[in-house]
């Protein structure tokens, strides 16, 4: 249920078309709750037909014009509804440590070098949340939006902290396995 709310917190920012939220999304929220282009366009839909957003009017009728939209007070309420609630984290649920799992009782076979691309992943993403913080949050930018907004970085960052070393972790487990040969 959180893709709506992600799109009513976008549009709150800042009354957006389409494309254009999807093009805010691909640089921000989607790093931590993604959508495809389609899930948005078809949730922009219901969240008009559900009263919550409108489409700006136009300044001048154009055929093929993009419209934009803003949130409805309605949509407000919802949001500042379902941010108030309160909601248990979620069970972690990763492919790669059900695969690590079962390999222990198949054979290691192909995890060694997939825990070495998962590292380069991890990795290339951290570089980027650095470069984003060095970027976006100076010393002294310290708005409460600010704030909160660097706050969501910081968990990216600490996120990918955890999984670069967790794996290296890994990877020396993987050294010191008897009959080991690295790939």
């Amino acid at each position: 249920m959180s893709l709506p709310h992600a799109i009513l917190t976008a549009l709150l920012e800042r009354p957006s078309s389409g494309l254009e939220l999807t093009r805010r999304f691909d640089k921000s929220i989607g790093y931590f709750w993604s959508a495809t282009h389609q899930q948005i366009y078809r949730e922009l839909g219901r969240l008009e037909a559900d009263g919550l957003i409108r489409a700006l009017p136009a300044e001048q009728p154009v055929r093929g014009q993009k419209k934009s939209y803003e949130v409805l007070p309605a949509g407000r309420a919802e949001l500042a509804r379902w941010t108030a609630a309160s909601q248990d984290p979620k069970p972690l649920r990763d492919a790669l440590l059900l695969r690590l799992r079962a390999a222990a009782v198949v054979g290691t076979e192909g995890i060694e070098a997939d825990l070495r691309r998962h590292l380069q992943l991890h990795e290339r993403q951290l570089a980027e949340y650095e470069e984003i913080e060095q970027r976006d949050f100076p010393p002294g930018k310290d708005s409460p939006q600010d704030r909160l907004q660097h706050l969501i970085l910081r968990a990216g960052i600490d996120l990918e902290t955890f999984w670069t070393q967790w794996l290296r972790h890994a990877l020396a487990e993987f050294a010191e396995l008897p009959g080991h040969e690295p790939t």
